[in-house]
């Protein structure tokens, strides 16, 4: 069986596309994820891990206002982390991940468990997920890389 992130690797080489990130609540766990596969670097540029909502606001130019308003655990803030990764990063494709993956509520607005995931692709609109994932905290951060894994892999096979 092909590990999905050889095929994530393959279909960004076939289509010579390079892919980037914006991490939140994973860590870093999607880079490290593709990286763990030889070949990464002839498509996966880097990622900025932005734990901090300080950092997605200085390194991402997430806006202030939404995250106050909406909270880090959010579609704007995700879409905005995604556009901004595009051009920091300098990559035809970026992936964005903001969530809660426990143990609490955050914010008092997002529940455990509860992401918002986004792909900017070139400058087409922005595809947004938002998805409740169930299980531990790292299983949690797990789920969300793999799932964004594979939608990665239907948008360039499709």
């Amino acid at each position: 069986m092909t590990d999905r992130f050889e095929e994530l690797r393959k279909a960004f080489v076939e289509k010579g596309l390079t892919l980037g990130a914006a991490e939140s609540f994973t860590a870093g766990r999607f880079a490290d994820r593709v990286c763990s596969i030889p070949g990464a670097s002839d498509y996966f540029k880097g990622s900025v891990v932005s734990y901090a909502a300080s950092v997605k606001e200085d390194v991402l130019a997430v806006d202030h206002d939404a995250i106050e308003t909406l909270g880090v655990v959010s579609e704007a803030v995700a879409v905005a982390m995604a556009q901004n990764a595009r051009g920091v990063l300098d990559v035809d494709v970026a992936v964005s991940f903001t969530g809660n993956a426990g143990p609490t509520a955050e914010e008092g607005k997002a529940q455990v468990g509860e992401t918002f995931m986004a792909i900017a692709y070139r400058d087409e609109k922005v595809i947004t997920y938002h998805v409740i994932f169930r299980g531990e905290r790292n299983e949690i951060r797990t789920l969300a890389v793999e799932y964004i894994c594979d939608k990665l892999i239907e948008i360039l096979n499709s």
